[in-house]
């Protein structure tokens, strides 16, 4: 008996895409993870400038470019010149594949390990913010026209890192982007062409800025590559007349590109106080902090006339019948992750600024002393103890300063309720008036 076996037919082993090999190991997830750790740290060392505030953690992040940039520059740069440095020009040179094709494959990978890691660092700080934020919503607009300006730097610096014959080729090219970007940014006329120009946090590109800056960074960058690389170089003419026609409308367009803030119009105001008082929408959430810090100075005001209409929060000068909050902004000074950090100092600040003799010249004794009881009776400065400990210490005039104040201050504190309503009444009547001839004697 004759027993007859099929050998099974051999499967069809399919080889790995180059792509894949170029994107999981080599330099690229270096190239990605170099772009994360910078951009992360630079955003760490100064997280308390940014977060709790989405638009300023979205001005830090795209200024942030102007270290990532020139590091993708460099990084394309280095792959570029790998075939040098490994000496397998000729055998590349013996490959089916065509120059662009080979070309792409290289720089590709990089390219996207370097805008995941920029992405990444995108929603770590985002998630960084989120707990911390203050009203607003996150601010993303810039994301893409600055992914594209990360692709672009990578592939223009690949094909230098294939042009270039030296290994001094990459940190080269990282310095020349740094000093192009600093030079366009320092611009007046040029800083539209900066794909890391700094964004006011008050200020958000229009919708189609990113597009236009994408093809303005991205335009050259093709260009170079085609002519580099692709069979016909004439077909580079396409993207660099995209770029040409990219880069016109931004400098056309100069500093309408930037909008203000649709929330820092806005205000938010705690009505149920006279003056009321108000923060920019943007901090909109902080507004509790800041009623329960001035709570004190509402609450010894309460039934005296002439006050301002409201503590307002916007840039300008404000109206004559209202006066200015204490700045909220930049963050890190009275406010830390969504924390006012000195309660006490921020009321003796907006008294201060309710008195609003800030511009005026030299003021009298009495009006001197008046300023210093009003302060000192609805929220004195924290450091006023320590000054006054220093003027006992010192000089018979310093002294006698002292007891001027002392005797002031006591006055106004020992009047009865409606003696001192009337005359912080006739007091705040005088506001912002430098003649000061309505302002009482204590």
């Amino acid at each position: 008996m004759t027993v007859t076996t099929t050998r099974p037919a051999p499967q069809k082993v399919r080889a790995p895409h180059p792509l894949r090999a170029e994107a999981v190991r080599g330099f690229a997830p270096m190239a990605g993870l170099a772009v994360l750790l910078t951009a992360g740290g630079m955003m760490i060392a100064t997280s308390a400038t940014w977060q709790g505030g989405w638009a300023e953690t979205a001005s830090r992040l795209h200024e942030s470019l102007l270290i990532t940039l020139p590091m993708a520059a460099a990084a394309g740069c280095w792959q570029g010149g790998r075939e040098r440095r490994r000496r397998t020009e000729e055998l590349w040179g013996t490959v089916v594949r065509p120059p662009l094709t080979r070309l792409l494959a290289a720089a590709v990978p990089s390219a996207v390990w370097v805008v995941l890691g920029y992405l990444l660092a995108v929603a770590a700080v985002s998630l960084a913010t989120w707990p911390y934020s203050m009203g607003d919503r996150p601010h993303l607009v810039s994301v893409p026209g600055d992914a594209t300006a990360l692709v672009a730097a990578v592939l223009a610096g690949h094909v230098v890192g294939r042009v270039v014959p030296t290994v001094l080729a990459a940190p080269l090219t990282g310095m020349v982007g740094y000093v192009v970007l600093g030079v366009l940014g320092s611009n007046g006329t040029a800083k539209s062409l900066s794909p890391a120009a700094y964004i006011w946090p008050t200020h958000e590109p229009v919708w189609w800025q990113p597009l236009a800056m994408g093809g303005w960074t991205l335009g050259p960058a093709a260009a170079l590559t085609l002519a580099y690389a692709a069979r016909r170089r004439v077909t580079a003419l396409l993207p660099l007349t995209a770029a040409a026609a990219c880069g016109a409308l931004l400098l056309h367009t100069g500093s309408g590109l930037w909008q203000p803030d649709p929330y820092a119009g806005r205000q938010a105001c705690d009505t149920s106080v006279t003056p009321a008082v108000c923060v920019n929408a943007r901090y909109a959430r902080l507004l509790p902090q800041v009623s329960d810090a001035l709570s004190g100075v509402t609450g010894k005001l309460r039934g005296v006339r002439n006050l301002p209409v409201r503590w307002e929060d916007h840039e300008g000068e404000p109206p004559a019948d209202e006066t200015q909050l204490p700045m909220i902004t930049p963050l890190d000074w009275s406010v830390v992750r969504g924390r006012l950090t000195e309660p006490k100092r921020y009321a003796w600040e907006a008294v201060a600024l309710m008195q609003g003799r800030g511009d005026c010249a030299r003021l009298p004794e009495r009006v001197s002393l008046a300023d210093d009881a009003v302060s000192a009776y609805l929220a004195p400065s924290p450091e006023q103890d320590s000054f006054d400990k220093r003027d006992a210490q010192g000089d018979a005039a310093d002294r006698a300063a002292l007891r001027a104040r002392l005797a002031a201050r006591a006055k106004l504190a020992g009047m009865d309720e409606d003696r001192r309503r009337a005359w912080l009444s006739a007091y705040f009547a005088s506001r912002n008036d430098c003649a000061m001839k309505g302002v009482p004697s204590l």
